[in-house]
C-alpha cells in the first residue's frame, strides 16, 4: 500500500485548486444582472406613453439612452477595467478624491436604498394581487402596539427572504437566476411584438376613439424615463467577483444599454402599429389590458395578460435580487477600509459572499416594508445624480492624477472627452430638479429631503472621525490595484 501513497508535494497544489473553484460571474449573467439593476423590463414606462403620446414617448425612450445611459456606461467601462475593486464606485471615488468623498459616495447609495428597495417587494405584491386578490385583503395581525403585519407585508418579507437565500448561495447563483428571469419575463413581451402585426385591424376598429395624452407631458416623460434608465454603476460593486473584469465590464455595459433600450422601445412600436390608443396605458395593470387587445382571449381568459402579470412579479423579484448583490458589497468594502465595523467584512468560507452585510441590509429593508414608500422619482434621481456626478469627477481626476493607470477601455477623446462625458447627464439632472419640486417624502419637499440626507452624510463622517469611532485607513494606491490580469 505504501507504493500508492501520495507524493509529498501534492497537497501544496490543492490550495490553488480550491481557490479557483470559487464561481465568478461571466459576461451574460453580468449583462442580465445589470439589466435588472437598471430596468427590470418594459414595466414602469407606461406613464411615458400615456403622458407624452407615442411619437414623443418613443423619441424620449430612443434618444435618452444616448444622452443619459451611454455616458455612465462608458464611465463604468473605463473605471471598472482600470480599477476592478470590491465596492466599485465607492472604491473609485475614494481612490481619486480621498476618504471623505468615498464615504459620501457610499452613503448616498445606501441612504437611497432605504427608500428604493422596499418598493420592489411592494410591486411584487401589486402584481400578485391582480391574479390572487386574497393577498390584498385581511385585517392583519397586531404583533406590537401600533404594529400590524398584513398579508401583503408577509409576501414582501418572503420576497426579501428568497433574495437573501439566493445571494447567500453566491454571486454565480444570482447571475444565473437573473439570466433565467430575463428570458421568462421577456417572453410575453416578445409575444406582444410578434402578435401585434396580426391584430392591427381588429384593435384599430375596436378602439377607434381619439387618443389623448395624459397630464405627464414631455418633461415629465423625460423624468420618468431617466428613472427607468438609471443605475448603470450598480454592477461595479461586484468587480472582484467577475471573470476578467477588465474586458467583461465594457462589453457588458454596452450590451445592457442596447438590451434595455430595445426592451422599452420594441413593445411600444408594436402596439402603436397595431392601433392601441395611448389611453389604454392609463392606470394599474395597463399592459394586461393591452395584451387582451393584441392577443384576445381564450374561452374568456386573457392568457397573455396573465403572462405579463407573472412577468411583472418576476421583474420585481429580479430587480430586488440583483440590487441586494450590488448594495451588500458596499458595507463589505467600507468595513475593509475601516469605515464600518469589521463585522461587515465577514464572508462565507465556501462562496465568499459577504453574509453579514447581506443579512443586515435585508433586515433593514424588511423593516421598511410598512412605511408605504411609493416610487420616489425626484429623491431617487437626486441621490443617484449626486453620486453619479462624483463618479464623473473621479473619472477626470484619475485621468490627471494617474495617467499611467492601465485601462483596457478608455472613453474616447482624451481628457476633453472624459470631461464632456458628464455634461449631458448633468444638464438632464438640473432639468429634473427644476421640473419636479412637488414630490414629498414624510411630509417634506423631496428636494429639501434629499439635501438633508446629503448633509447627514457629512455629519456622520466628521463626528465618527472626531470621536474616533471608526479607524479609517489612508488611501493606498496598491491596495486597490487593477484586478486580475486580463
Amino acid at each position: 500500500m505504501s507504493s500508492l501513497s501520495l507524493p509529498a508535494h501534492y497537497p501544496s497544489h490543492t490550495i490553488p485548486t480550491a481557490k479557483k473553484s470559487i464561481a465568478k460571474l461571466s459576461l451574460w449573467p453580468l449583462v442580465a444582472a445589470t439589466f435588472f439593476m437598471v430596468s427590470g423590463g418594459t414595466y414602469g414606462t407606461e406613464e411615458i406613453i400615456h403622458g407624452a403620446g407615442y411619437g414623443r414617448g418613443i423619441l424620449i425612450l430612443l434618444f435618452l439612452p444616448v444622452l443619459w445611459s451611454l455616458p455612465p456606461a462608458f464611465m463604468v467601462g473605463e473605471l471598472s477595467s482600470a480599477l476592478p475593486a470590491e465596492g466599485g464606485y465607492y472604491a473609485w471615488v475614494r481612490r481619486g478624491m480621498g476618504n471623505f468623498w468615498g464615504f459620501q459616495e457610499a452613503w448616498l447609495s445606501l441612504a437611497a436604498s432605504i427608500f428604493d428597495m422596499a418598493i420592489y417587494p411592494t410591486l411584487f405584491v401589486a402584481y400578485l394581487t391582480q391574479v390572487a386578490p386574497w393577498f390584498a385583503g385581511g385585517q392583519g395581525w397586531q404583533i406590537l402596539p401600533g404594529v400590524v403585519i398584513t398579508r401583503a407585508m408577509m409576501v414582501g418579507a418572503f420576497v426579501i427572504l428568497g433574495s437573501t437565500v439566493i445571494n447567500l448561495a453566491g454571486i454565480r447563483v444570482v447571475g444565473i437566476t437573473s439570466l433565467w428571469l430575463f428570458f421568462l419575463l421577456s417572453a410575453p413581451f416578445a409575444l406582444v411584438v410578434l402578435l401585434a402585426p396580426f391584430s392591427s385591424g381588429t384593435v384599430a376598429a375596436t378602439h377607434s376613439t381619439a387618443a389623448s395624452a395624459g397630464e405627464l407631458g414631455v418633461l415629465g416623460g423625460v423624468l420618468v424615463a431617466m428613472w427607468n434608465y438609471m443605475g448603470w454603476d450598480n454592477a461595479s460593486t461586484i468587480a472582484r467577483e467577475v471573470e476578467r473584469p477588465q474586458r467583461t465590464y465594457p462589453r457588458a455595459m454596452i450590451a445592457a444599454v442596447v438590451l434595455v433600450a430595445l426592451s422599452y422601445i420594441l413593445p411600444f412600436v408594436a402596439v402603436y402599429a397595431a392601433g392601441v390608443p395611448t389611453s389604454a396605458f392609463e392606470g394599474d395593470g395597463s399592459w394586461a389590458r393591452v395584451a387582451g387587445m393584441i392577443a384576445g382571449t381564450w374561452h374568456g381568459f386573457n392568457w397573455l395578460g396573465f403572462l405579463l402579470v407573472l412577468g411583472g412579479m418576476m421583474s420585481a423579484f429580479g430587480m430586488f435580487n440583483a440590487l441586494v448583490m450590488s448594495y451588500s458589497r458596499l458595507p463589505l468594502a467600507m468595513a475593509q477600509d475601516g469605515m464600518m465595523p469589521k463585522l461587515f467584512a465577514k464572508t462565507s468560507a465556501k462562496s465568499k459572499t459577504p453574509w453579514v452585510a447581506i443579512v443586515a441590509c435585508c433586515i433593514c429593508w424588511t423593516l421598511c416594508l410598512g412605511l408605504g414608500f411609493r416610487r420616489l422619482v425626484t429623491l431617487d434621481i437626486m441621490l443617484y445624480g449626486a453620486s453619479l456626478m462624483l463618479e464623473f469627477v473621479t473619472l477626470v481626476v484619475l485621468r490627471i492624477k494617474e495617467p499611467g493607470l492601465k485601462r483596457e477601455f478608455r472613453v474616447p477623446g482624451g481628457l476633453t472627452g472624459a470631461v464632456l462625458l458628464g455634461v449631458f447627464p448633468l444638464l438632464l439632472l438640473l432639468l429634473a430638479m427644476i421640473e419636479s419640486n412637488h414630490e414629498t417624502v414624510l411630509g417634506i419637499n423631496g428636494l429639501l429631503f434629499g439635501t438633508i440626507i446629503m448633509f447627514v452624510g457629512f455629519i456622520i463622517y466628521f463626528v465618527s472621525k472626531k470621536m474616533k469611532i471608526l479607524k479609517v485607513k489612508p488611501v493606498v494606491t496598491e491596495e486597490i490595484g487593477s484586478g486580475e490580469p486580463a
